[in-house]
């Protein structure tokens, strides 16, 4: 299974905030098993550092952070294709319209996220963490 993760589960797990650090823990602990591959977008990447950083205010711990973080995901590409399929979709949070682009454009098997409202009209599954987890 191929899973896009959202950009508020990895911070739930760098920034350790209460109360979904544990269960979003979990979701990046499902890539130990061999079905399963988890993605962040790249264009994520770069939010997840800056909101980090904003928190942490300290470079080496955030980019010590993201260097884990690499460890159990995998980055997607964020091409034109994906930015024209965003700026396509009516909605109006035009980060969740790439991360949805990102997922169902790279033919994932859907979205991890805690706001699975954010992705009203998805044609791929989107899921709240504790969805995957059973």
């Amino acid at each position: 299974m191929k899973i896009l993760v959202d950009t508020n589960i990895v911070l739930d797990v760098m920034l350790k905030r209460e109360p979904f650090y544990r269960l979003s823990l979990e979701i990046l602990g499902l890539t130990k098993r061999d079905e399963v591959e988890e993605y962040v977008s790249a264009s994520a990447i770069t939010d997840i550092y800056y909101l980090a950083y904003r928190q942490i205010r300290d470079k080496g711990s955030v980019k010590k952070l993201m260097k884990e973080l690499l460890t159990v995901v995998s980055v997607a590409s964020v091409s034109g294709q994906e930015i024209e399929n965003a700026l396509a979709l009516e909605w109006n949070d035009f980060e969740d319209s790439v991360q949805y682009s990102v997922a169902y454009l790279q033919e994932m098997d859907g979205i991890v996220t805690r706001n699975p409202n954010d992705y009203k009209g998805a044609k791929i599954k989107v899921w709240k963490p504790e969805e995957v987890l059973l």
